[in-house]
């Protein structure tokens, strides 16, 4: 009964504070305040606000909903005063009960969050924070549950953490080394890139310079970079060298971006790209395009990138320098006989003499094959002339290949800048023409150029394509020398001549025309028509009665190897109804170099009974084996023995030699380039069978025989 009493004399006393609350209420003032409130609460708030009456039983009954609140939970004005349950849908309110109940029991604010489909079909983020307002024994009466619509909040922090995870995804999973330096470049941060591309654990990069890291060469222009980045502007550099902490240079891409917090300049983003492998490689592409690949030399590009810059150079200090173009002697048949690979060791070794001679300022080139350019640069010619003399040298020790040695010789063409051309083309032709001029008398040796070595072609590429229509063009006409019997005066046997007389200049010499034949290949179409127009004019002069002469014919080298070289001979000889008598193949000591394959066409010649003679003899590589084994008949001793054999008693004593060996081994011998009454009388004395020169006459036109020496 107690209880009872008091209970309800707590609830009287609860509606008579009540009511005197709301006679306070309507006084006007007390009113307007309400009003007020009221509005604020019901219609100015954006937040959703619920008061609930905590009844027992975990009933929780709406006392206090404002506009907001209504809408949100779709809510009428007739379900405040209801219970939770009796207002929402069964499954909403024992999901809002639970935290309610949270609340009561734990006597502390809850907050969570809902998403919550709303009338568009949208999806919207709600937060409500349910806070319990306690009674004078500390038991919670009323709940109150404000409710917000958060889901912008919750996108932009969800979007934020999103950047900061990509953020530390891109600089952490970075592949270039990223460091973060303040204004000083002292170092804040590094990603896992940088650690593994310095060598450093984080504790050692951290605080240090980024400078302490960069090469001592390009500390300076780290620096520039820098400080044009606290200025706001980003800079980049591909050229810049950081080193490890063993010490390895690496050639690295740089980029440097500002920092940049609340639109102030904090610090500096260093971003580092290892660039060595590529940097390699590109060194290496271009070691390869200005290098030669097999001897390491520089190569023709590099020459004329270099040759130009020199040109310049020379031309504002007006200093000279020099061209040597170079060529190995025979490297042809040594590289067709030894092998290519034989080949390659052999110009390996040039190389490697070249690149040793002992001067300054000089640059060494294989051009290709077996030709090499050296640039002597700030050399007078008698300076140059002393080096070419040391580079022939050098060539005097053998070239030990398989363990063989053998003895190789250079011929070298010289041009000198400005006096022989004033740019690359003009200094490189004038080389290359002294340097023909070189194999032409005898090789081995080195020659300046002299302005009439291109008096006939200005180039050999233009001399190429004229001799290339000679024949077509009848540009070729034949010359003969009468060879005269020293000892009967009688002339029955002469040496056929090439002539060249082009269209365009005139009388081309056979010093320049007959090497660049043998270098095309053109030689041997121009071999055959030799054979066929001399066969001919042996014809006309068998009908005319004259069918005891007898003509001899240059053969090439390289045409004497032709298989079909024989087929030729016969073929002209059948055509035109001469005897093999009647025709005799002039052939060099060099074309005998290759003996098996000499011996083979030789043979093959005689059977068909043409008479073989050997031209320049003494001149070349001279073997007195060859003598004893080829089918040889006549042996013609060279002008340069024949020229001072009146003042020269080796020149005398060969001569005789050469006549005395032929003799006895049955050989006819001829003197060539004969000139002067006292060497007919040596060579008369010297029991020499025949003789041919300009002291009985020069080379002359066949009709010229026929009216002086024919019918003379």
């Amino acid at each position: 009964m107690i209880g009872t009493t008091g209970v309800k004399k707590d609830e009287n006393m609860d509606q008579i504070n009540f009511r005197q609350k709301q006679k306070d209420m309507k006084h006007p003032e007390n009113q307007n305040e309400e009003k007020m409130i009221r509005d604020i609460f019901f219609a100015q708030l954006s937040d959703m606000i619920f008061i609930m009456k905590v009844e027992p039983g975990s009933k929780f009954r709406y006392v206090f909903v404002n506009e907001k609140g209504l809408e949100h939970a779709n809510l009428c004005h007739e379900d405040i005063g209801k219970l939770l349950e009796e207002a929402l849908p069964k499954d909403r309110a024992r999901h809002l009960v639970h935290y309610y109940n949270q609340v009561n029991n734990s006597k502390e604010t809850v907050v969570f969050t809902d998403e919550i489909e709303i009338k568009n079909g949208d999806k919207r983020i709600f937060e409500s924070r349910l806070t319990g307002i306690k009674d004078a024994d500390d038991k919670i009466t009323y709940i109150v549950a404000v409710t917000r619509d958060v889901t912008s909040a919750i996108c932009e922090k969800k979007q934020l953490i999103e950047s900061k995870q990509i953020y530390k995804s891109l600089i952490v999973h970075n592949l270039d080394a990223i460091i973060s330096v303040n204004e000083n470049g002292r170092i804040l941060n590094a990603n896992p890139a940088s650690l593994e591309l310095f060598g450093y654990n984080e504790q050692d990069l951290m605080d240090r310079s980024i400078y302490d890291f960069v090469d001592k060469d390009g500390v300076a222009e780290i620096y520039r970079l820098m400080k044009n980045t606290l200025v706001g502007e980003p800079q980049e550099t591909n050229d810049c060298t950081f080193i490890t902490d063993k010490n390895k240079k690496i050639n690295a891409q740089l980029k440097t971006v500002p920092i940049i917090v609340d639109e102030k300049i904090v610090g500096i983003y260093v971003i580092v790209r290892d660039q060595t492998e590529k940097w390699e490689s590109n060194e290496k592409i271009n070691f390869m395009t200005l290098h030669d690949h097999l001897t390491g030399l520089w190569n023709r590009r590099a020459l004329m990138e270099h040759l130009q810059c020199e040109i310049v150079k020379s031309k504002k200090q007006n200093r000279e320098f020099a061209l040597l173009y170079i060529d190995i002697d025979r490297f042809k048949y040594f590289n067709d006989t030894l092998g290519h690979q034989a080949g390659d060791v052999l110009l390996k070794q040039t190389a490697e003499r070249l690149k040793n001679i002992k001067v300054v300022n000089y640059r060494v080139y294989r051009l290709g094959g077996d030709e090499f350019v050296i640039l002597l640069r700030e050399h007078e010619k008698r300076e140059v002339n002393r080096i070419s003399k040391n580079i022939l040298a050098l060539f005097n020790i053998p070239f030990n290949i398989n363990d063989q040695d053998y003895y190789i010789t250079p011929s070298i063409g010289i041009s000198l800048f400005p006096a022989d051309g004033q740019d690359s083309e003009t200094l490189i032709k004038n080389a290359d023409s002294a340097l023909l001029q070189v194999k032409e008398k005898g090789k081995g040796h080195f020659r300046f150029y002299r302005t009439d070595m291109n008096n006939a072609f200005p180039n050999y590429i233009l001399m190429e394509a004229h001799l290339r229509k000679a024949i077509e063009m009848n540009e070729f006409v034949m010359h003969y020398q009468p060879q005269v019997n020293l000892k009967t005066g009688k002339i029955k046997t002469f040496e056929a001549l090439l002539r060249w007389q082009n269209r365009k200049f005139g009388d081309v010499p056979p010093s320049q025309f007959i090497p660049l034949a043998e270098e095309t290949g053109l030689i041997i179409p121009i071999g055959e028509w030799v054979i066929q127009s001399v066969c001919a004019q042996l014809g006309e002069w068998r009908k005319k009665g004259h069918r005891d002469i007898r003509v001899a014919v240059n053969i090439s080298p390289k045409q004497f190897l032709q298989i079909n070289l024989p087929d030729i001979i016969h073929e002209a000889l059948l055509l035109n109804n001469l005897p093999s008598s009647a025709l005799e193949i002039e052939i060099t000591e060099g074309a005998m170099e290759d003996t098996s394959a000499a011996l083979s066409m030789l043979h093959r010649l005689k059977e068909l009974g043409i008479i073989i003679s050997v031209d320049d003899f003494g001149t070349g590589y001279s073997s007195l084996n060859y003598l004893k084994r080829f089918p040889i008949d006549i042996l013609k001793i060279d002008q340069s023995f024949v020229r001072e054999i009146q003042v020269n008693e080796k020149d005398a004593a060969i001569t005789k030699t050469i006549i005395h060996l032929a003799h006895n081994l049955g050989m006819e011998v001829i003197a060539e380039g004969v000139e002067e009454k006292d060497q007919v009388q040596f060579l008369v004395s010297a029991d020499c069978q025949k003789a041919q020169g300009y002291y009985f006459s020069r080379p002359v036109c066949a009709e010229e025989i026929e009216q002086k020496v024919l019918y003379g």
